[in-house]
């Protein structure tokens, strides 16, 4: 039985982190022999009484020879530090998980990878601009790191997707429970396209203080953390906040004043984040030289009649009012709704507000 499944057993003890798990490691030798070892010397190896009692009960319900089955009807592998498939960023932390879960495939590209986070409640103009800049970041090679949550982060791992690029969620519950549950799609589709990671085996529930800890390994695996929409209360800014003590750069994206969804960017900014309003700006802050743009990313798309061309050279990334494209197009507002709605079923502009449309 390798030695990583015993690593899984006593990382499973709620308590017993990476730290921990490094003074039994130091003390007996191995995982198993820490995982066979009697309270005492799990005491005199510097456990409290109260974990080292849980360690010991666990042993009467979980087998580790029986993990690697479980491990298989999760689709899910293991990954210790010395696995050559192991973020070589992740692995430089002092607090590096003694496991990494994983379901899907982690490849040398994900290197080049940035985070992009911020609110669950996320506004028309703070899921455009994530629309955008993370598209333009999947067309210069970026993968693209976030946590799997509503809002900016569901927004950045889709656009990814859509984009064909590669994507990496981090996950605050086993690799095998989706949470938020309406995100059990994405999550399938995340792991054709990139991985879920998660450092709780498989059937851990999603509990609170999991994602603390999910937030700072989203930092970890990224070169940088690109904050798009935060509220002054945002998890989005704990990402941000690993980050600078992980010494990554922090990105922010400037919002409106007049309403509460950007005061964290805004704080972020003032505090030494760096403001972006382009993908190409961040690209050049990480000096990652930007890779040609594909040609469907740069060439405008073309409509199957002049109606649809001449609106398609009115829009842009920037909602524009339906009353706004038949004012300078000439054309009656009618033939305007009719033709966007056919535009939008052939994925050639995308509504971003109600009556407001991009190109897709």
């Amino acid at each position: 039985m390798p030695d990583r499944y015993y690593l899984i057993a006593l990382t499973s003890v709620p308590g017993i982190g990476p730290i921990r798990t490094r003074r039994l490691l130091s003390a007996f030798g191995s995982a198993e022999a820490a995982w066979r070892a009697p309270l005492a010397a799990l005491c005199a190896a510097g456990l409290d009484e109260r974990l080292a009692a849980a360690l010991v009960a666990l042993r009467r319900t979980l087998d580790p020879e029986l993990l690697p089955a479980r491990l298989e009807r999760a689709r899910t592998r293991a990954l210790v530090p010395a696995d050559a498939e192991y973020p070589a960023r992740l692995a430089e932390l002092p607090y590096a998980p003694p496991v990494l879960f994983v379901r899907g495939r982690l490849t040398v590209a994900d290197e080049r990878a940035v985070a992009v986070v911020g609110t669950r409640r996320a506004t028309n103009y703070g899921r455009e601009v994530t629309r955008r800049l993370t598209a333009d970041l999947v067309a210069a090679g970026v993968t693209i790191v976030s946590g799997l949550a509503r809002g900016i982060d569901a927004v950045a791992h889709q656009t990814a997707l859509a984009a064909r690029g590669r994507t990496l969620a981090v996950l605050g519950c086993g690799t095998d429970v989706v949470y938020p549950p309406e995100h059990r799609h994405l999550a399938e589709q995340i792991v054709e396209q990139g991985a879920l990671i998660s450092e709780y085996p498989p059937g851990t529930a999603p509990d609170g203080p999991n994602f603390p800890a999910r937030n700072r390994f989203i930092a970890a695996l990224a070169l940088g953390v690109l904050v798009v929409e935060a509220p002054a209360r945002s998890g989005a800014l704990l990402t941000a906040n690993f980050a600078a003590d992980q010494g990554r750069q922090v990105f922010a994206v400037p919002g409106s004043i007049l309403g509460g969804s950007a005061e964290g960017c805004h704080a972020l900014i003032r505090e030494g984040a760096t403001l972006v309003t382009s993908a190409a700006e961040l690209l050049a802050d990480l000096n990652l030289a930007q890779q040609e743009l594909r040609a469907e990313a740069r060439r405008l798309p073309l409509g199957d009649d002049e109606t649809e061309n001449a609106l398609l050279r009115l829009l842009s990334a920037e909602p524009t009012h339906a009353d706004e494209l038949s004012r300078a197009s000439g054309l009656p507002i009618s033939t305007v709704n009719a033709t966007l709605t056919i535009m939008e079923l052939k994925g050639l502009v995308r509504q971003a507000a109600p009556m407001s449309y991009t190109l897709a």
